[in-house]
């Protein structure tokens, strides 16, 4: 059992956290029953889990999963232009020593998680427990566009090469286009346009270069292929229509998982047990749970969030729903860890 610590820029204080302190609770309520299990219970807080540093999601859990390329992560900068693999010795792990982390298939059978719902429908249906059934794990893009830059003030409209005014009709088209694709059979895709950066970034220069990062998610990994597809051609006509080069890489590219049906079932059954109003849902937000979920069965178990607000400082849930996570999981573990 377990999750992570870590938040986002501004973030709140339960995403991740949360998973960790009910892992603890359930342990802490086991033993005060008594409890004596056949099969040991291990909780784990991954590191790195939010992408906010180095651009890419859930180190920790990728490390342990086996999902990690560590040679294609080590170059990796955050926005002071220190590496992943720099990062890690400072805290004094050696780099050669990270692929140990990989833990062997036969050392655990299954893997659960708590988390805050980051969504307001166990709020709206008034559910306590939501019993996740699938994860839209992300694909994401970086778009960067070279133009020319010069001075604001001599320089004739007619002669520019902006690179901002040719990149930003993207913003609109992303937005536009998912809301399309929303309309269609699969009724779960979200794309947002979420970083932007410009240089030289002064009131007195023409933009030559800009950055934008699009995050793209879906539990069908067509629709998210079909919107790469839409944004690399839009990109295209950029190119042709303002006289600018785009380039495109693609950061990420995870398909979405679905958990175990089993251990659904049976936390379903646990959950229902308890008399708390439970529903199937799918995560929007990427868990560590969708990387244990490739090696081993996995479980998540969202709780409620007030008004569906997270990644902010105002990110809440009550000490009660974090309690129906433990009582969830402390009866599913009654019986899971005795077999």
């Amino acid at each position: 059992m377990g999750s992570h610590l870590d938040t986002v820029y501004n973030g709140g204080g339960y995403d991740g956290v949360v998973g960790v302190l009910c892992a603890l609770a359930t342990i802490k309520m086991l033993k005060d029953a008594h409890f004596k299990p056949q099969k040991n219970i291990a909780v784990i807080c991954f590191v790195s889990e939010e992408s906010s540093r180095f651009g890419i999601s859930t180190i920790g859990s990728k490390a342990v999963s086996g999902e990690l390329d560590f040679n294609e992560l080590k170059g990796v900068t955050d926005k002071d232009g220190i590496t992943v693999k720099q990062a890690v010795e400072d805290m004094g792990v050696h780099w050669e020593e990270l692929e140990q982390a990989v833990l062997p298939s036969h050392k655990l059978e299954q893997f659960l998680e708590v988390h805050i719902e980051q969504g307001d429908k166990l709020q709206e249906s008034h559910s306590q427990i939501g019993i996740v059934t699938g994860i839209a794990r992300p694909t994401r893009l970086i778009v960067t566009t070279y133009g020319t830059s010069n001075h604001t003030g001599t320089t004739p409209m007619h002669k520019r090469n902006d690179a901002l005014v040719a990149i930003a009709p993207l913003i609109s088209y992303v937005q536009e286009e998912a809301l399309k694709i929303n309309q269609q059979k699969d009724p779960y895709l979200v794309a947002t346009v979420s970083t932007i950066s410009a240089k030289p970034n002064s009131i007195t220069s023409i933009p030559g270069e800009v950055q934008m990062g699009i995050d793209i998610r879906s539990i069908n990994d067509g629709a998210k292929q079909k919107l790469v597809e839409k944004i690399t051609n839009y990109c295209q006509q950029i190119e042709g229509q303002y006289s600018v080069h785009v380039q495109l890489h693609t950061l990420v590219d995870n398909k979405p998982v679905n958990l175990d049906q089993t251990i659904q079932t049976k936390l379903s059954r646990s959950s229902q047990n308890l008399s708390f109003k439970t529903e199937s849902m799918v995560s929007g937000a990427g868990h560590d749970a969708m990387n244990m979920a490739t090696r081993w069965p996995t479980g998540l178990v969202f709780i409620p969030c007030r008004d569906g607000i997270s990644h902010q400082p105002q990110e809440y849930t009550e000490i009660q729903n974090m309690e129906n996570a433990t009582k969830v999981l402390s009866e599913y573990l009654q019986s899971e860890a005795l077999l």
